[in-house]
């Protein structure tokens, strides 16, 4: 028997027959798996803007890495081939949130285990994973990060909004402060916890004060 010979019946006609159990198997435990993370996902985020389609996109990525993973495993020469297909998909939709990213990670690889059948795996490691994520997101306090923009004309009307801020929210930053002949505009950054704006109408009642505004801003760093 020569090495061609042998090449080809221990590799290119190594093939595993799947049954339709295991097939079964795999894409229901997949199929759980993803309605957990769905679940966690659902429950632990914390941005603006809940975004459902991207929540069922890591059901179906875990189903879908999974039939992957359970055709690789069953002929060398197709998983050579779904490795050379997948090396030129390219992902260019704009991932939000890094803890996105995590969860997309997850499915990946609950969808990998899955198919590879390593099911105990799969289960134990999601449950630890999933209980992490949602202690972790649960035991952080939410606090809203805000610009404060504040016109006034006397300049001890500073003072008293300074300290309104310092007994009122956890941190704060001085950004900027502009002086002309019409007054002063003084821009605060800082975080607010559970939505507690009330302080900015006594800002506003300080004497000289003209202007008081809070806006929500994304880049922070106090």
């Amino acid at each position: 028997m020569s090495f061609q010979d042998i090449f080809k019946e221990g590799f290119l006609e190594n093939t595993t027959n799947i049954s339709a159990l295991s097939i079964g198997i795999t894409l229901v435990l997949a199929f759980i798996i993803g309605v957990f993370i769905f679940q966690v996902y659902k429950k632990t985020y914390q941005s603006v803007v809940y975004t459902k389609s991207f929540n069922i996109s890591l059901v179906m990525m875990t189903m879908v890495t999974a039939l992957v993973i359970l055709a690789v495993t069953s002929n060398v020469v197709l998983s050579l081939g779904m490795v050379g297909a997948l090396s030129i998909v390219r992902f260019r939709s704009a991932i939000k949130d890094p803890m996105d990213i995590v969860f997309m990670f997850w499915s990946i690889a609950s969808g990998i285990i899955t198919g590879a059948g390593f099911y105990l795996l799969a289960i134990a490691g999601s449950l630890v994973v999933g209980i992490i994520i949602y202690m972790l997101t649960k035991n952080v306090k939410q606090e809203t990060p805000y610009m404060l923009l504040v016109s006034f004309g006397d300049e001890t009307a500073e003072l008293q909004i300074l300290d309104k801020i310092k007994v009122t929210v956890p941190k704060y930053l001085v950004r900027s402060k502009t002086v002309d002949k019409q007054g002063t505009e003084l821009t605060v950054e800082l975080r607010i916890r559970n939505g507690e704006t009330t302080f900015i109408n006594e800002i506003n009642q300080i004497k000289s004060v003209s202007n008081a505004m809070l806006v929500s801003s994304n880049e922070y760093s106090v």
